[in-house]
């Protein structure tokens, strides 16, 4: 089979909700190809402390490309400590101008318990309006739930847990075998 025969890799909603002093980072568990689930449990929500200084960061994409994302990432914290907005305009910039980086296929929402960022390989830092974010298959349909929620008395991982919920139930490539990651400021 040809590469450009292989069936695409589908998978994984993952939220970031900033709310009062606690900001959550939650993703499904679902790896698909093709049409079959071929993994229900795959953790795509870490915890970080590089420099002794604690993260939570979840990724879309290659598992691959994301944990050589993840690592760049600490060596940027490393270099810049207590500094996450500034490592991931770094580590955004090494990966839309590196001639390899620049084929890494993931996307990464990260927090340092003060900023909530999404970090694309085409060169983007984006820190959400709303205080809430959403990468992946379901992203969209997370999204979309967690703004309606943001106006609640829910807690940040309340909104990301019914979120999650809604886009296991909406979107074929997501399921709800939640990793959940709490940081507070």
């Amino acid at each position: 089979m040809a590469q450009k025969d292989f069936p695409g890799w589908h998978g994984t909603t993952i939220i970031g909700v900033k709310k009062g002093d606690q900001v959550v980072i939650a993703g499904d568990g679902q790896v698909s190809l093709g049409q079959t689930v071929i993994k229900g449990s795959a953790r795509k929500v870490r915890r970080l402390k590089p420099g002794g200084h604690e993260i939570i960061a979840g990724f879309a994409g290659s598992t691959a490309d994301a944990f050589t994302l993840l690592e760049l990432l600490e060596a940027k914290l490393e270099a810049s400590p207590g500094q996450l907005a500034r490592a991931c305009v770094e580590l955004a910039k090494d990966w839309r101008t590196d001639k390899l980086l620049r084929r890494l296929e993931a996307m990464l929402i990260v927090s340092d318990g003060t900023g909530l960022y999404v970090v694309t390989g085409a060169g983007d830092v984006l820190e959400p309006e709303h205080d809430v974010t959403a990468i992946g298959s379901g992203g969209n349909y997370a999204l979309a739930a967690a703004r309606a929620l943001m106006e609640s008395d829910k807690s940040a991982e309340e909104i990301a847990r019914i979120s999650m919920a809604i886009a296991a139930d909406i979107c074929v490539y997501t399921n709800g075998n939640l990793t959940v990651e709490t940081i507070s400021k």
